[in-house]
């Protein structure tokens, strides 16, 4: 009876600790989720023209919030680049249209992954360098500290061996 009683205990605290194992899954999944910003007025009826919308929206940066999409920002500007990403769509543009129409009239701050050309070519090849240089940095001190290591040992001349006998035999 006594060992019944034993298990029946660690029932009580087993369930409580799978209900909040569950709730903590439950909230981290909820947390990554994406939350969309898009009204349903704004949603075309044409599927696959949605989802070229949703793709593009996916790509443009909002202006008011750089850190977000127009398809998640919930600004008023972004709801205007949304709409008229699609109606330049509905008027029969591609995704590259669309894509140069938005940064002509934005610039390139507009695109969340910015094109590679010849005035951001150093955003694109700097970091490249600097871990280059770095690596050569580090083989260069790597190399003095063996060559370093290595002539620390050569021996003393007569003079340094007279002044160190000198400065030992003067001390206390």
């Amino acid at each position: 009876m006594r060992q019944a009683i034993v298990q029946q205990s660690w029932i009580l605290p087993a369930r409580a600790l799978s209900n909040r194992m569950v709730a903590l899954v439950l909230a981290v999944t909820a947390s990554t989720i994406s939350v969309h910003a898009v009204q349903p007025d704004e949603v075309l009826k044409d599927p696959a023209l949605e989802g070229r919308a949703r793709a593009l929206s996916r790509d443009l940066r909002c202006m008011v919030c750089p850190s977000q999409s127009i398809d998640d920002s919930d600004a008023d500007l972004a709801r205007d680049v949304r709409i008229l990403v699609r109606e330049r769509l509905m008027k029969g543009d591609t995704d590259e249209q669309v894509v140069d129409f938005l940064s002509s009239r934005f610039g390139e701050y507009v695109l969340l992954k910015p094109r590679f050309t010849l005035h951001n070519a150093p955003l694109w090849i700097t970091p490249a360098v600097v871990l280059l240089a770095g690596a050569a940095a580090m083989a260069v001190a790597l190399r003095r500290r063996r060559t370093g290591a290595a002539t620390a040992t050569v021996p003393l001349t007569d003079d340094e061996e007279r002044r160190l006998a000198e400065v030992i035999g003067k001390e206390p």
